[in-house]
């Protein structure tokens, strides 16, 4: 698209019944600031295309919460956090023109040429938009969790395994997710106990039969997770069975300190404003094609709210990325 043309969707900003009208309509808006979105920000910027961010909470998505990575290419090798990483990805977007404002989009208009979204104190709009709300774990469920996430309490075993080297971890959950994490985990951990509140598995047979055959991997049936709790780091958890009612108090080997607990019960995408939409499956991932296009023209999905097999930092930021470069090339004269 031509400079000229381009300008031709700029509008003035007007207030409408107490809801601001944005002063221009964006090349794109990008919904949501973790890995993805400021990787799709800061490619659309470095286009020179007009970029708005927006982002209901802290920027960095689930990677706010995390006080220690290792795998991410080019990051510092010692001391990198989640926050550390997503300042300076924030930086780059900025500095290359990315707009951002704290707003949650409650309502969506995403037919025809320009799309609008609204919440309840701003109305925006672009010809494009780049959906990257991300998605978060489903909780154990149980008193302090929130309180030890980060600290012992994990949903990510590609994040966090390494950290558990020699330690014992507990896996809560008994789908295909949950055992395959198990087993992953065993490479690192010297023991690991599958926490199930059922009297057998739900993964695959093909899994469970690995799982049954792996000397690391122990069971504890018909329980649930009741608490978790310690000194400033995980120590000790009250697992309850659900058929007799016993509950049994978990301490950590005296000589470790503390032990890990990984919650693999299934995540939950951020997804909800575009339900009857956008296309998604029965979980509310929506699909995308592998350049992130939607079923809608000029909507696009990046990072962990999509249908996809890894969910790390560097393959939403991938996402984000080849989302942005679509934008760019279908408002370009020269594709």
């Amino acid at each position: 698209m031509s400079e000229a043309l381009r300008q031709k969707w700029r509008k003035v900003i007007t207030n409408k019944g107490g809801i601001t009208e944005v002063s221009k309509i964006y090349d794109v808006i990008v919904l949501g600031a973790g890995p993805a979105g400021l990787a799709a920000g800061l490619y659309a910027g470095r286009s020179r295309l007009s970029v708005l961010i927006l982002e209901k909470g802290q920027d960095g998505g689930q990677i706010a919460i995390t006080d220690e990575i290792e795998n991410y290419p080019g990051q510092i090798v010692e001391g990198e956090s989640g926050p550390s990483l997503i300042a300076r990805m924030t930086a780059q977007a900025e500095k290359f023109g990315a707009e951002r404002v704290s707003d949650t989009i409650t309502e969506v208009s995403l037919e025809g040429e320009v799309k609008v979204l609204k919440s309840a104190k701003a109305e925006y709009q672009a010809r494009n938009v780049i959906i990257a709300t991300g998605a978060h774990s489903r909780p154990i469920g149980c008193k302090g969790e929130a309180e030890f996430t980060g600290k012992g309490v994990s949903y990510c075993a590609t994040c966090d395994a390494n950290f558990f080297e020699d330690f014992e971890v507990y896996v809560v959950g008994g789908g295909d997710s949950a055992v395959e994490e198990a087993m992953y985990l065993t490479k690192f951990a010297r023991k690991v106990t599958i926490i199930h509140r059922r009297n057998e598995l739900r993964a695959a047979k093909s899994i469970q039969e690995k799982a049954f055959k792996n000397d690391k991997i122990e069971f504890m049936w018909d329980s649930v997770v009741e608490e978790v709790g310690g000194d400033d780091i995980l120590q000790w958890m009250k697992v309850k069975n659900v058929k007799t009612g016993e509950v049994t108090t978990v301490e950590a080997d005296e000589e470790d300190g503390m032990f890990g607990v990984f919650g693999f019960i299934g995540t939950i995408p951020n997804s909800k404003p575009f339900e009857g939409i956008i296309d998604m499956d029965e979980r509310g991932y929506i699909k995308t094609d592998d350049d992130m296009h939607t079923n809608i023209p000029g909507v696009y999905a990046a990072g962990d709210v999509r249908i996809k097999s890894l969910r790390q930092v560097v393959t939403a930021a991938a996402d984000g990325a080849i989302a942005a470069v679509q934008v760019e090339r279908s408002m370009s004269d020269y594709f």
